[in-house]
Formats: structure tokens, sequence, C-alpha cells
């Protein structure tokens, strides 16, 4: 029996409405995962969560496993640990085979022109050796191997109502014959995810790479397809943010989408900006994980209908606006004596209360978990395309704002 069940559909694209189940409760789809990487959400209490809209998490696998080492085996589970009732997916540690390796030694990041965040470094070491049986990572002069039956057996010991079949992320730097070679990997790794996977009510999803060419995207798409995943999670060189490179991971989802089951759910792994969230759910994606709500928060970045805004700069310094006019969130319908308008939170980020990042986190999270409720109420109106072009024409309608920071 299927995990997801599609419930409306947009009638001028592949928009939808599901409902997604696991041991731990139902997402509405289109949804938003906020991250967790170490098993938190970072500057939100376990409380904040449900105030905040959150309907599920996505925990890091590699980070948790070099956190945790031996006490895996006795680990009480990620509910326990955070405190949340609610559905909880781990990624697989593929995309540390990247962010580890080849992003070191190719000083990129994600994308061709978006630079590593190791690239200023002196010291750009590849810390990855990947082999056909798994992956080495050199840690502080040891290696550590991980491949798919302990990133399998790892993501069961956390818990997760959602696990990730071990891959390789390649490098936007990689040619054709390299990216085959890696795709032919990650699919046999796939299968050996699948046999190593036993914890009943666990669902497990299958990972389509191919980076850049449409002939391995289009292959893995059919490879995945045809075995017995519970989901597909799109992953690969552009699978960040749209930005300067929006053009070649629209076409990716484009040649992907059409050959993924329609009864299974499709999560675009590292999506967050609010055009990129209109434009994978009018494919069909169902749901994004990105660190982009939390991150910029806590660096001063507000996200509104209106694009990002930094609370830091001192144009905001006297402001007694709310973050934003209309919001629900529990930081802008507060009403009280709480530093909730711009100008308050600008002060307690200049003086580095810790509230600042509190305050800031709850507001981004609450407002992509809201956008994503409008989305899901367009498409059941058939309002999708009316409410995209409104969302869209406002962003591209502002001047660039100053401050601005990549997610890093």
């Amino acid at each position: 029996m299927s995990c997801f069940v599609e419930e409306a559909r947009d009638v001028g694209s592949r928009a939808r409405v599901g409902r997604l189940s696991t041991l731990h409760g139902e997402v509405e789809t289109p949804a938003y995962v906020v991250v967790g990487t170490h098993a938190e959400v970072r500057c939100l209490r376990p409380e904040d969560l449900p105030r905040a809209g959150v309907q599920m998490i996505i925990a890091n696998t590699y980070h948790l496993w070099r956190q945790l080492g031996n006490d895996l085996e006795t680990f009480e589970g990620l509910h326990k640990r955070m405190q949340w009732p609610g559905p909880i997916m781990t990624d697989s540690g593929g995309f540390q085979v990247f962010s580890l390796g080849f992003a070191r030694e190719h000083k990129v990041g994600k994308h061709k022109d978006k630079p590593s965040r190791h690239s200023a470094r002196a010291d750009n070491e590849n810390l990855v050796r990947i082999t056909d049986d798994g992956v080495f990572f050199l840690d502080n002069g040891e290696e550590l191997f991980l491949n798919p039956e302990l990133s399998i057996t790892i993501q069961e010991q956390l818990g997760a109502d959602i696990a990730v079949a071990f891959d390789e992320c390649t490098s936007p730097e990689h040619d054709y014959n390299y990216t085959r070679e890696s795709l032919e990997r990650t699919h046999r790794w796939a299968d050996r995810s699948l046999r190593a996977h036993t914890r009943d009510g666990q669902l497990l999803y299958g990972v389509v790479q191919g980076g850049a060419f449409q002939d391995l995207r289009e292959r893995s798409a059919r490879f995945i397809a045809t075995r017995p995943f519970d989901g597909v999670a799109i992953g690969g060189a552009f699978g960040g943010s749209f930005g300067s490179t929006r053009e070649e991971t629209l076409r990716e989802l484009d040649w992907v989408i059409p050959y993924l089951p329609t009864d299974r759910p499709r999560h675009l792994l590292g999506i967050g900006r609010i055009e990129d969230v209109f434009e994978g759910v009018e494919r069909g994606v169902d749901t994004f994980d990105c660190v982009i709500p939390t991150r910029e928060a806590r660096h001063g970045g507000i996200w509104t209908r209106r694009g990002r805004f930094d609370v830091k700069r001192g144009v905001f310094r006297n402001s007694t606006s709310v973050l934003e006019e209309g919001c629900e969130c529990p930081v802008c319908s507060y009403g009280g004596d709480y530093y909730t308008d711009r100008g308050g939170l600008h002060l307690l980020f200049k003086e580095r209360d810790p509230r600042a990042t509190h305050l800031a986190t709850l507001h981004n999270v609450f407002f992509f978990n809201y956008l994503m409720g409008e989305i899901r109420r367009a498409i059941r109106e058939g309002m999708f395309s009316s409410l995209k072009r409104e969302a869209l024409s406002t962003l591209k309608g502002l001047p660039p704002v100053s401050g601005t920071m990549e997610a890093t």
C-alpha cells in the first residue's frame, strides 16, 4: 500500500496536493521539511515547532554518526531526543561525499558559479576516497568508512520515519564519463540500500542523480522508478538553490518528473527560496528541505512575501514596523513589550542577545510553512498559477536587497 495519496491536481501543471503517511503522523503536501542537522532545530525549542507550523524535520545522518559514535546502539531515537512527536526524515550521508570531497578539491559549491565555503581556505584537500564498496572520510588523520549498509543501519538506529538510500552527489565540474560511472555506482548502492533495509514501517526513498546530463537523469529516474522505494529524492550537483543556474535545474526537473511514479512522493533535496518552491511545486515536487529559513535567520536574514531583508542593517535601527505586515507568526502577532518589531530585533542582534536568533528563526520557519499552506489552498481552489504569478511578480519588482547572503 502506498504511503502517499494525491488529493488534488492543478489543471495547468503538475502541481498537486497530497497526503504522506508515516509512523509518526501525516504530512500535507506540498510541504517544507525543516532542517535539524544535529537532532535539533537550532534556536527553536520543542514547543516552538508546532507554533511555527512545522510538519516534518530532516536530520543529518553523517553528522549524527560522527556525533554519537558507539552511542548509536543505545540511542533513544530522534523523536525522544528532539521531543518531537511528528515525522522525521534523515538523509544518507551522500551529500557529505560531495561537500567534504570534490567540493573542496574543485573549490565549488552546488553550482559552478557559486564557490564552496571551503574555497577561501588555504587547505582544499579532498577528504573523501570513493570506492565501489563505499566511501572513506578522512577525519583528524583517521579514515572512517561509510557504505550503503552502514548508512541504512544508522538511519534505522536513529529511528527516522523516512530514510534515504546512500548515493554519491557529483560535482558540477565532473564530466560526462565520471558522472556516468558515478551514476552506475549510485544505482548499485540503491539496490544494496534496499536489501539492507529491515526496519518495519520506516519508509525508504531512492535518489535520482545524473548531474546536468539529460540521458543520465532520465536513466536514473527510470531506474529508481522500477525499484520498490516508497518515495523518490531528487539530488545532484545542481540540487541547491536555483539562483543563476535556474534554467539548468528547471530542465533537470522537467527531464526527471515524467518518469517518476505518480503514486509516490517526490522530495527535492536542498531547495528553499520562494521562487524555487513555486517552480518545484509546478513541476510536481511534493516536499523540499533547505537551511535557508534557519541559517539565514541566525545571521539576521528575515524572509517575507516581498523577499528577504537583513534586519541588522542600520536602516532598521528605529523602525517600529513588524517583520511582516499581516503575518500571523508568534513574533509578528505578539503585540506585547517584546522585541518583536524591526527596530527591537535589530537591537537584539546588535547586543548579541540570544532572543534575536530565536525570534528571527521562529518567524522564518513560520513564514515558509505558511507559504506552503497557501500553495496547497491555491492548488485545491484552482488558483495556483495566479498565486505563483502574484508572488513572483512581487519579488521581481523589488530592488536588490543590500546585505543579502547565501546560506553557508
